[in-house]
């Protein structure tokens, strides 16, 4: 597997590999708009498999394009709560 696979050739080795539920910023024309769309919208969804050039997600809607996303947890100090009195 290719160390320099990026965005959604990444994520079908992914999947290849056997991952399971990748999250994705998900889109219909291209890998750009996927990860530009995320300033805008949350087109995110977690890919379980790729089938005839289209990724399917959880829910079963088809994306022709689905980049990896990381999302984790957020801690206490990143939440700012501590401002409020």
């Amino acid at each position: 597997m290719s160390n320099k696979l990026t965005g959604s050739d990444l994520t079908c080795a992914m999947l290849a590999r056997g991952d399971k539920e990748i999250w994705c910023a998900v889109a219909d024309t291209s890998d750009k708009e996927a990860m530009e769309a995320q300033d805008t919208n949350d087109f995110t969804a977690r890919i379980v498999s790729y089938n005839n050039g289209k990724f399917f997600c959880t829910s079963g809607t088809k994306w022709l394009f689905a980049v990896p996303i990381k999302i984790v947890e957020m801690t206490y100090a990143e939440s700012d709560l501590k401002k409020i009195k």
